[in-house]
C-alpha cells in the first residue's frame, strides 16, 4: 500500500467551518499509517500548539514502544526471533506521525491595507506549510500580520508580505478559492500562468498546485464543486507541465469520518445563520472527510504522482521543536549607576558564576560537575548568567531596602536568612528579572493611584514579595511556605496573581505596553466550545425543532451525575442518553427531527464555537511577540493584541504569563472611601486599618458578612455566629475548614475554641504555633 499525506486539513479551530478535533485527526492518520499530517486552519494558527503537543505525546509513546522492542531484539537468541522483533519494530515505527504546521491564509486581492471595497472583504486562499523552524517563525509573522495589519472581515495578508517572509515555507495553490483556480475558472489562462511563475520565483520548487476531486452522490450536497474541479484540474495539469511545477492531491478536510457530513452540514447552517431547509444556503460536497490512503489512491489512480508528491513535501519538512526550554524574559532596565552586563563581565569570571549559580545560599556545592553544567544549560548558558546575576544583585538591593521598611533597620537574623534563601532560589532558577518587572508595574500602579490587592495564592509565602510590596502579607507572621511558590526540585514558572481595581487595570496594561513596547505585550486567547445544552439548542434551531421541545431536551440535562465506582461521569450528550430514559427515547424517536437533533448535537458537542480573551492573563515578551507566537487582535478593540495560543500552553513556547486581575471588590472599596471623604470629610488609608479591630470581629460574630468573599454563604454565617471569631487566625481557620471533607471538623474546632472540648496536639511543635 502506498503512503499518502493530507496537506489541506481544517480542524474545529476553523471556527464554525471545520468540526474535526485535533486528537481525532491525528489518531486516524496514525491508524491509517500516514507518516505525517498537516493542519491548515483558515487564516489562523489557533490549533497549532494543541496539534504539536498531541502529536508529540503520541510520538513519545511510539518511541517508548520502539525502545522496549529494541531491547527484546538484543535479547533474542536466534534469527527467527530477531526477524519477529524487527518486523514489530518496523510496524511500530510506522505509527510515528510528523506534524506539519500550516495555515490556509487569505491573500488580499489588492493589498492588505485596502479595506473599502467589496473586493477587500475576503481574499484568495493559499496553503502555507512550515518546512523548518525559520518557516514556522515566518508563518507566525504572516498569520499575525493578517490580523494586525490586514484584518477586514477576515485576516488578510498580501504578496508583499509573502515575498518578505518566504523563507522556510512550502506553498500550495489551495482549493477553488485560490488565485490560480479562480483565474482558470474565469478562462484567464495567461494570467494564471503569470501567477504561477510569480509563486515559482518566490518559493521555487517549494510551490505546488493542488488538485481536488470531490465527486459526490450525497443527498443535499453541492454537486457543482466537482464539476468546477474537473474543469480546472485539466488546465492546472497543463499549466503544471508547461511551468515545470509539481502538483499534489488534496482533500479539503473539514471533518474526520464520512458519517460526520450531516453534522458538518448543520454546523455550516449555524455559521451562516440559515435553516437546514433553506434551498439557497451554503453547501459543501459532503466529501470533506479525512479520507484514507486507499481512498485517496483510488480517487487519483490515474495521477499517482499527485499522491507521491505529498510524501515529497512531508519529507521536506524537518523535525523541529516550537517549544523553548528557557523562558524568554523581557529585559528590565536596571539603573546604569548600579551596574551593567559589560561591567559584570569584567568583574566576574565564568568560574565565579558557575560556582555562584550551582552552590547553595551558603556557598556549599551539592551538585556533581555534570549536574552543575546541566543546570547552567537550563538557565541559558554561562553567558546568560551575567544578565541574571545583574538582575539578582539589583533585586537583592531593593529587597533589603524594602525589608528595612517592613521589619525595621535592625533586621532579625531569622528574617535575613529567609530573604537570602529566597533570593538565592530566585537567582538560581533564573527568575530575578520576573520579580523586577512585577515590582515595577505594581509600583507604577500605586503612583497612578490604582488600588493593588494585598496578595493571594502561593506568592503570599514569599518574604521577598512582601519586602517589595508585591504582597502585603507577612509570610513569617503566618508561617507561610515559600516552597509552595518556588521550588528548585519542582521547576515551574513563578505565578503571581495580582489584583487591581476594575477601573485601574487598563491603566496598568497601558503602562506595561508603553514601557516594553506595544508589540511585546498581548493578552491571552480563550476558546469557547459548544457545550452540551448549547449544542442541542443550536442544532434544534437549525432543524426547526419547536422551541418548547428544544427546551424540554435541555432541561433533561443534569448539572452532574452521581458517582459510579468512585468517579462522577462527565456530563455529555452520550452519557445523558445512556442514563436518562427520556433522552434515550428522544434519540431513537421515529420523529427524525427530534432524533437528528440529539444525533448531530452529540457529534458537534465540544466543537470550538468562538474565541475570547482570558480574564487576566497577560504576556510580556522580550521582543516583538510575532517572533515567537502567532498573534490575533481583540474583535472589539483592534489595538489589543491577543496570542493565538491559550494560557495552558503559552509558557512552553518560552513566554512569560502574568495575571492582571480586575477586582470589583477593590473598586467598591475605592468608591466607599471616596463617599466617606465626601460625606464625613475623613480620609482613610485602607492599608493602615488595624487587623484586630473589635467592631469588625463583632460583625463576623453576628454573621453579618454579606458581600464578603468566601464568608457570605448562609452555612458560613451560621458557623461564624457559633465560633464568634475575635482574631484573624480564626478567620483563616474557617476559610480553610469550610470545604468538603474538613467541614466535618468545624463543630469540634468551635468547641475547642470555647473550651468545651480539650485541644490535643498530634505534633508537639504545634503548641507553639
Amino acid at each position: 500500500m502506498k503512503s499518502f499525506v493530507h496537506l489541506h486539513v481544517h480542524s474545529y479551530y476553523s471556527l464554525l467551518d471545520g468540526m474535526s478535533s485535533i486528537s481525532a485527526l491525528v489518531d486516524k492518520a496514525q491508524k491509517d499509517g500516514m507518516p505525517a499530517i498537516a493542519l491548515t486552519d483558515h487564516g489562523s494558527m489557533f490549533g497549532i500548539k494543541e496539534f504539536y503537543d498531541y502529536t508529540k505525546k503520541k510520538n513519545k509513546k511510539v518511541k517508548e514502544d520502539i525502545a522496549i522492542l529494541e531491547k527484546e531484539l538484543l535479547a533474542a537468541t536466534d534469527d527467527k526471533q530477531r526477524e519477529v522483533w524487527k518486523e514489530k519494530i518496523a510496524a511500530t515505527t510506522c505509527k510515528y506521525v510528523k506534524p506539519i504546521i500550516g495555515s490556509e491564509v487569505y491573500v488580499a486581492k489588492r493589498t492588505r491595507f485596502d479595506k473599502t471595497e467589496e473586493i477587500d472583504r475576503s481574499g484568495n486562499h493559499l496553503v502555507l506549510l512550515a518546512k523548518n523552524k525559520k518557516g514556522y517563525r515566518n508563518l507566525c509573522k504572516l498569520v499575525s500580520y493578517g490580523y494586525i495589519e490586514g484584518y477586514y472581515y477576515r485576516p488578510r495578508i498580501d504578496k508583499e508580505l509573502l515575498e518578505k517572509y518566504s523563507e522556510g515555507l512550502i506553498v500550495s495553490s489551495a482549493c477553488l478559492g485560490g488565485e490560480i483556480h479562480r483565474l482558470v475558472e474565469k478562462g484567464n489562462i495567461e494570467e494564471a500562468e503569470k501567477s504561477i511563475l510569480w509563486f515559482k520565483r518566490v518559493f521555487g520548487d517549494d510551490y505546488y498546485l493542488e488538485l481536488q476531486r470531490h465527486e459526490t452522490d450525497k443527498p443535499g450536497a453541492d454537486t457543482h464543486v466537482f464539476e468546477k474541479q474537473q474543469r480546472q484540474n485539466k488546465v492546472l495539469i497543463e499549466l503544471a507541465r508547461k511551468t515545470n511545477t509539481k502538483f499534489i492531491a488534496t482533500n479539503d478536510v473539514h471533518f474526520v469520518e464520512e458519517e460526520h457530513a450531516e453534522a458538518h452540514d448543520r454546523l455550516i447552517c449555524l455559521s451562516t445563520g440559515k435553516d437546514l431547509d433553506d434551498e439557497k444556503r451554503m453547501r459543501y460536497s459532503k466529501q470533506e472527510w479525512l479520507k484514507t490512503t486507499d481512498e485517496m489512491a483510488t480517487i487519483f489512480s490515474d495521477l499517482p504522482e499527485a499522491i507521491e508528491n505529498t510524501l515529497e513535501i512531508a519529507n521536506k519538512v524537518e523535525n523541529y521543536s516550537i517549544d523553548e526550554p528557557n523562558p524568554i524574559m523581557p529585559t528590565f532596565d536596571i539603573p546604569i549607576d548600579f551596574g551593567t552586563e559589560e561591567g559584570y563581565r569584567q568583574q566576574y569570571t565564568h568560574q565565579d558564576l558557575l560556582k555562584e549559580f550551582t552552590a547553595d545560599e551558603h556557598g556549599v556545592m551539592h551538585l556533581s560537575e555534570k549536574e552543575a553544567l546541566e543546570k547552567v544549560h537550563r538557565l541559558g548558558g554561562i553567558d546568560r548568567l551575567y544578565r541574571i546575576k545583574l538582575e539578582a544583585d539589583y533585586l537583592r538591593k531593593i529587597t533589603f531596602d524594602g525589608a528595612q521598611v517592613r521589619y525595621g533597620e535592625n533586621i532579625a537574623q531569622e528574617v535575613k536568612e529567609r530573604i537570602e534563601f529566597e533570593l538565592h532560589v530566585m537567582k538560581t532558577m533564573g527568575f530575578p528579572g520576573y520579580f523586577l518587572i512585577v515590582y515595577d508595574f505594581i509600583q507604577a500602579a500605586r503612583k497612578m493611584e490604582v488600588t493593588v490587592g494585598p496578595g493571594r495564592g502561593s506568592a503570599a509565602g514569599s518574604v521577598v514579595a512582601y519586602c517589595l510590596r508585591i504582597t502585603d502579607i507577612d509570610p513569617l507572621k503566618y508561617d507561610l511556605l515559600f516552597e509552595r511558590f518556588l521550588n528548585p526540585d519542582r521547576i515551574s514558572m513563578p505565578d503571581i496573581d495580582i489584583d487591581f481595581d476594575d477601573d485601574g487595570r487598563s491603566k496598568v496594561l497601558d503602562y506595561v505596553a508603553h514601557k516594553y513596547g506595544k508589540e511585546r505585550v498581548a493578552q491571552i486567547i480563550t476558546y469557547g466550545t459548544m457545550a452540551t445544552k448549547m449544542a442541542i439548542k443550536d442544532v434544534a434551531r437549525v432543524q426547526k425543532l419547536s422551541l418548547p421541545e428544544s427546551e424540554r431536551l435541555t432541561k433533561l440535562i443534569p448539572t452532574s451525575f452521581p458517582e459510579e465506582n468512585g468517579k462522577s461521569p462527565k456530563v455529555t450528550i452520550s452519557n445523558c442518553i445512556e442514563r436518562i430514559p427520556e433522552l434515550r427515547e428522544a434519540r431513537y424517536s421515529s420523529d427524525a427531527r427530534l432524533s437528528d437533533t440529539l444525533k448531530y448535537a452529540e457529534m458537534l458537542e465540544g466543537t470550538v464555537r468562538q474565541v475570547g480573551i482570558h480574564a487576566c492573563g497577560v504576556i510580556i515578551g522580550a521582543d516583538d511577540l510575532t517572533n515567537f507566537v502567532p498573534i490575533s487582535i481583540d474583535k472589539n478593540n483592534s489595538e489589543t493584541l491577543v496570542t493565538q495560543y491559550e494560557g495552558s500552553t503559552i509558557e512552553t513556547v518560552g513566554l512569560i504569563k502574568m495575571d492582571f486581575l480586575g477586582l470589583k471588590t477593590l473598586s467598591i472599596i475605592n468608591e466607599t472611601l471616596r463617599n466617606i471623604k465626601a460625606s464625613k470629610g475623613i480620609t482613610i488609608d485602607i492599608d493602615t486599618i488595624p487587623i484586630d479591630d473589635k467592631k469588625t470581629y463583632e460583625l463576623y460574630s453576628k454573621g453579618l458578612t454579606t458581600g464578603t468573599f468566601q464568608f457570605e454563604s448562609s452555612g458560613m454565617q451560621k458557623y461564624l455566629r457559633e465560633l464568634k471569631p475575635n482574631r484573624f487566625e480564626d478567620l483563616i481557620a474557617m476559610n480553610a475548614l469550610y470545604r468538603p471533607g474538613p467541614m466535618a471538623y468545624i463543630p469540634s474546632f468551635i468547641n475547642r475554641k470555647h473550651g468545651i472540648e480539650e485541644i490535643q496536639y498530634d505534633i508537639p511543635i504545634m503548641e507553639k504555633r
